[in-house]
């Protein structure tokens, strides 16, 4: 299991640790991201906008979620992609994540959504040398397929370097501001690996994790005869109730038992808690 280690960074006070979260079928399979910590020199990194997306690898045939279960694109979307493994974000615009997510778990694509939609390249699976080398080496795919305005859906995502910890942390209040929801970092000269490692890193104003819902807790005053709070239980097996962040409707019809959703916080307690925990969505498992 998992665990981020509490430490302070950035110059939002923000409060970072190694944390467990739940894993997906094929989460072994493909990359992941740990959350930025201590000890780390940004210099050493590419650094990217984090995209509020739906995961999507491209095996240079299939176009699958990151549960390995096929994203169900039109044709002319996937037929139009390079012949070669990519890895990326579906995402439309900041903060559109429950626009995308209504479009992407359809059985049935709907032409005129998926023309909203972009595939945001931020790694080549399995080609050779560092992430500088393989940055280089994506361009050519990508500019390839967009010869003329070709297939304007594909896009890589913009890389750029930072100097200090200084220069990181002025970075993200300033993309924050914008409406992004943080950064990530990948390490330059790291071949590519699959899990969860620090070669891939995630820096946020608030953190996020996911835990399940074992009860519903009533509600009292204007949400009696509602749901008042969620319990959830931790991948550690630490219970703890959920009372924020929740519209009328979700608590009319509250995710079920057994369901995993995600929450924000803002930093653990000393017994491993969640301290200023939010609820956000049920988990997406396309």
């Amino acid at each position: 299991m998992h665990r981020r280690r509490l430490l302070a960074a950035s110059v939002f006070g923000l409060l970072l640790l190694h944390h467990g979260r739940p894993a997906l079928a094929a989460d072994s399979n493909i990359l992941l991201a740990n959350v930025f910590h201590a000890g780390i020199d940004p210099a050493d990194y590419w650094i990217s906008e984090k995209l509020d997306g739906v995961r999507g690898v491209w095996d240079g045939k299939t176009l699958r979620h990151r549960s390995g279960n096929p994203v169900h694109a039109p044709k002319w979307f996937t037929d139009a992609l390079p012949p070669v493994p990519l890895d990326g974000e579906l995402w439309i615009a900041r903060q559109s994540f429950d626009k995308l997510s209504a479009i992407v778990r359809k059985d049935v694509p709907i032409d005129e959504e998926w023309r909203q939609v972009k595939y945001m390249i931020f790694e080549m699976p399995d080609a050779p040398g560092s992430f500088s080398e393989r940055l280089a080496l994506m361009q050519a795919p990508i500019s390839k397929a967009n010869i003329n305005g070709g297939v304007p859906w594909l896009q890589p995502i913009a890389q750029f370097r930072v100097a200090d910890r200084q220069a990181l942390a002025a970075k993200l209040k300033e993309l924050v501001k914008l409406g992004a929801e943080g950064l990530v970092l990948h390490r330059a000269d790291a071949a590519y690996v699959t899990g969860r490692s620090d070669v891939l890193l995630k820096l946020k104003p608030m953190l996020d994790t996911e835990a399940t819902v074992v009860g519903h807790l009533p509600g009292k005053g204007r949400h009696a005869g509602r749901m008042g709070a969620l319990l959830l239980e931790t991948p550690e097996g630490r219970r703890f109730r959920l009372g924020t962040g929740f519209s009328d409707a979700e608590r009319a019809n509250p995710p079920p038992i057994g369901t995993v959703v995600t929450y924000r916080y803002r930093d653990l307690t000393s017994t491993g808690l969640p301290k200023f925990a939010s609820y956000l969505r049920v988990r997406e498992n396309f």
